[in-house]
């Protein structure tokens, strides 16, 4: 072991679904990434309708009245309350299903189509009729895990907090489940139905098996062969670059996979990257943000923009498509030490910590630092000076690499909190992977992670 690294403070996830192939995989603590719910671009109104008609869905051929007195398809008011809340139709979908069984059903109840997202039916207690209709429902659903996402310390459950919660209604567990969740967006499925088991297990599973496990895991860079644009795959969506300092400043070249045209075509396409990592972008209305990785930080006063050092002439004009394309992140303040992020090492223990957001995330292994902080040296500081950060989750390899534990056999892809099996070489070589770019992990590295759906 590197004498500068020591094993600190690993989380082992304890699985809870007994007999079930799904406890390899469930995390209570994370069910969905943030991008999940605020990826708003993900499907057009004809790509909503096609999927309604792939599941033979009622909604198909449901007619609703919008919030203008217009009677408008179902999949046009999905798309309509998507775009408007920015929230991801692909979300809205998952939700109808897991609440009333909509997207899957051929004859559902007009009381089902009346609470279609359970909105204002509180456990226990009647539904609010200020609430009732298709539109209002998805509509109110979406504004609210919007509100949710936006402003989560307004709300009981959230991210880094452990809670106990009761599962009164499931036909798996009905004993006391406790859970941290690790990102805004699985703290706001809790404050929406606030139980593990059967409530958001149920959408764990309905999400995975609509969109999120199929294809290319997010993080995988592709180009089209005989063409030179190069996407990013990103929770089922392909992302163009528009510029290669858009492309460089964050990822490699060596690990763009080439495929048939007719593979990309099946993605939809996503908002377009476009600004280099640190870029600061001016929005229409003149307010500045600094775009770090698929997140924008506003500056809360011209004193932080100041005091980040930029000269105002490298500030870009962004519209706000561009803008709403990053997920928001905490305001950079002047009092910020480290507005990009910083890599500090402990003078006394050897420990390595990227400093991030006002909290400090341990590298408990040389390799990751190599991965994701290619080329950088950490800062000898003072124990006291990193006491000073709360600690959060160990950061993890980037998305999209290829993984094997030391002297094993199966070959994994990194995403998010998982790792996902390739099960043969045949598969390997047909999705155009590279033995040259598998990293060797070790023990301490692989219990990080889950293991996840293979990919096939």
């Amino acid at each position: 072991m590197n004498k500068y690294f020591i094993i600190i403070g690993l989380v082992f996830f304890i699985l809870l679904v007994p007999n079930a192939r799904a406890e390899q995989i469930f995390n209570p603590n994370f069910i969905i990434g943030d991008h999940d719910i605020l990826n708003y671009q993900t499907m057009t109104a004809l790509e909503i309708q096609r999927f309604l008609e792939s599941k033979h869905s009622y909604l198909a051929n449901f007619s609703v009245v919008d919030n203008l007195g217009n009677n408008i398809k179902a999949s046009d008011a999905i798309y309509q309350v998507a775009i408007n809340a920015r929230v991801n139709p692909r979300f809205i979908l998952v939700l109808l299903q897991k609440e009333q069984s909509l997207v899957e059903e051929a004859s559902p109840s007009v009381r089902s189509l009346d609470w279609a997202t359970g909105y204002g039916c509180p456990d226990g207690a009647s539904c609010n009729v200020r609430w009732q209709g298709f539109y209002k429902q998805i509509n109110s659903a979406s504004l609210q895990f919007r509100d949710y996402m936006d402003n989560p310390q307004l709300y009981t459950y959230r991210k880094g907090n452990t809670y106990l919660f009761k599962n009164p209604y499931s036909t798996l567990k009905q004993e006391m489940t406790s859970v941290t969740p690790l990102n805004d967006a699985t703290a706001a499925l809790y404050n929406y139905t606030p139980h593990v088991y059967n409530g958001n297990y149920n959408f764990w599973k309905i999400w995975n098996r609509y969109f999120s496990r199929t294809g290319y895991p997010s993080g995988t860079l592709i180009r089209a062969k005989g063409e030179a644009g190069i996407w990013l795959i990103q929770n089922g969506a392909k992302r163009p670059f528009l510029s290669k300092g858009a492309f460089s400043s964050r990822f490699d070249f060596k690990k763009v996979i080439d495929v048939n045209k007719e593979d990309l075509s099946n993605y939809p396409t996503g908002p377009a990257i476009k600004y280099p990592q640190y870029s600061i972008v001016r929005s229409p209305a003149g307010a500045l943000f600094l775009l770090v990785d698929d997140k924008r930080r506003p500056f809360a006063d011209n004193e932080a923009f100041r005091k980040i050092g930029y000269n105002p002439e490298e500030v870009l004009n962004a519209s706000w498509d561009d803008i709403n394309s990053y997920q928001e992140a905490k305001p950079v303040t002047a009092e910020e030490a480290y507005p990009i992020g910083a890599l500090l090492q402990d003078k006394t223990s050897g420990a390595v910590f990227w400093i991030n957001e006002g909290q400090k995330q341990p590298i408990i292994d040389p390799l990751i630092l190599a991965n994701r902080f290619k080329g950088k040296k950490p800062v000898p500081v003072s124990t006291d000076k990193l006491n000073s950060y709360p600690t959060g989750t160990p950061v993890l390899l980037a998305n999209g690499e290829l993984v094997k534990i030391q002297n094993g056999f199966t070959i994994y892809v990194t995403e998010d909190t998982i790792l996902r099996p390739i099960k043969s070489m045949t598969i390997f070589n047909s999705l155009g992977y590279n033995l040259a770019n598998i990293i060797p992990i070790n023990v301490k590295v692989f219990k990080l992670y889950q293991e996840g759906e293979p990919i096939e």
